[in-house]
């Protein structure tokens, strides 16, 4: 299976508060674009950043490519969200009972600060614990990680299919103008041919003595008509041309992790094509050129988002 580097996916969970008011709802998303490498960027809140190094190893152990954008959001009912905060009732409270202590003890000494903080019911309790909320972020981590990786194998099969799709019609191409290869340069050659002819005049008459003969001069013709012939010929870059579509159809159909040597291959494909058109001696050589050079640069635009 091929997959995709573009994705997004997401969970969510909630806690319930152990009074049974009040919880904490957590969700994790993750949004993934093309990369060369691996990165990974988290945003998240201070109390569960000791999640960080376990998602990080869970992302890496499954993806390999990729910007991924990791966000975690922790929504907190009204009853959570005042955990923490100082409970004003209680503090009146033990200010009150302070007053009184001092007015019947007045050498008594007065309340430090930490021994209010410390004081039972001054600082309201959270009702969620550091673990649970912990084990909750992984949990929504390994969930949203699992439909990430769903959603880029269903948009890399897509993007297989068009690939593939590319490849047989730059095959039948091929197929096509290479059985017309040595008509083509035949053809070119005898209009170099007659071209040559008529440029130079040849006006000796045949049998004329001294001078050089008609024949010598065609001759020459031909052996130089001929070299240019070996020199236009593509049989070599419509074999390997036949060849890289061949691997390449073969790398898309085993799947896996195929980003990088598709890329390669679309570098290859490019350099025999561009050498195609460079020698094309015919306009349906050139024609195939051209056409071959689209197809492989709508492939490389595609194989930029595979991993």
């Amino acid at each position: 299976m091929i997959y995709s580097m573009t994705g997004y996916a997401s969970a969510t969970r909630e806690l319930a508060a152990a009074s049974g008011t009040g919880g904490v709802s957590v969700s994790v998303e993750l949004r993934t674009v093309n990369s060369r490498f691996l990165d990974l960027n988290f945003r998240m809140p201070e109390d569960v950043r000791a999640c960080e190094p376990t998602l990080r190893e869970m992302l890496m152990t499954r993806l390999s490519r990729g910007k991924v954008d990791i966000r975690i959001n922790l929504q907190r009912s009204e009853q959570t969200a005042n955990a923490g905060a100082l409970n004003r009732e209680a503090l009146s409270q033990l200010a009150t009972f302070e007053r009184a202590v001092l007015n019947a003890f007045p050498e008594a000494g007065r309340l430090g600060a930490g021994e209010i903080l410390r004081w039972p019911g001054v600082l309201a309790e959270s009702s969620i614990a550091p673990e649970t909320l912990r084990d909750a972020v992984l949990d929504c981590g390994r969930q949203a990680l699992a439909e990430l990786i769903d959603v880029r194998a269903r948009e890399g099969a897509q993007l297989a299919n068009v690939l593939l799709a590319n490849v047989a019609e730059m095959e039948t191409i091929v197929a096509k103008i290479t059985p017309l290869v040595p008509e083509l340069i035949v053809r070119h050659q005898q209009k170099i041919v007659e071209r040559l002819e008529e440029a130079l005049g040849i006006v000796v008459p045949e049998g004329s003595a001294g001078g050089v003969s008609r024949e010598e001069i065609a001759e020459r013709i031909r052996q130089e008509v001929t070299m240019y012939g070996i020199r236009i010929d593509v049989a070599e870059e419509l074999a390997r041309l036949t060849a890289h579509l061949g691997e390449t159809r073969h790398v898309i159909e085993k799947g896996g992790k195929v980003g990088k040597r598709l890329d390669f291959m679309m570098q290859e494909l490019n350099r025999e094509a561009n050498t195609l058109g460079s020698k094309a001696a015919a306009r349906e050589l050139a024609d195939a050129s051209m056409t071959l050079k689209l197809l492989i640069e709508q492939m490389r635009e595609q194989v930029q988002n595979l991993e």
